[in-house]
């Protein structure tokens, strides 16, 4: 169960990578569509658990390796950011989150399931 101060701490580095990924560093992203979903900080703040969903790219781990090939600069633009508001800037580690892949699998299994209509007993009447 995480603090409400790691909660916090997620909160912010969350908005600011997300306003860091979409002007700052947005051309290293080349075409794709990268999102922060989620960011999950340790207890002692020092290491941010950042997951990206990815969108418009046929191989989505090689956006997150680009992200981590840039963590380095990504890291010092956020230090830049929240400098004033926090004591350390935490090490930054990307993962794919998968989560919208996962819930389209699940919706086309849901649609292509057959279940036949109910019929209406009218022994089901009588036992009520």
């Amino acid at each position: 169960m995480e603090s409400k101060r790691q909660q916090k701490f997620a909160r912010l580095i969350q908005k600011d990578l997300a306003d860091i990924f979409q002007r700052e560093v947005k051309d290293i992203f080349k075409t794709h569509f990268v999102t922060i979903t989620n960011v999950k900080v340790t207890p002692d703040l020092g290491i941010a658990y950042v997951y990206l969903s990815i969108l418009a790219a046929s191989d989505k781990q090689a956006v997150v390796d680009i992200a981590e090939d840039n963590n380095k600069m990504i890291r010092q633009v956020l230090a830049r950011k929240i400098k004033n508001q926090v004591r350390a800037i935490p090490e930054l580690r990307f993962f794919l989150d998968d989560t919208s892949d996962y819930v389209q699998k699940m919706d086309e299994l849901f649609d292509n399931l057959d279940i036949p209509p109910s019929s209406n007993n009218e022994g089901d009447e009588e036992t009520r």
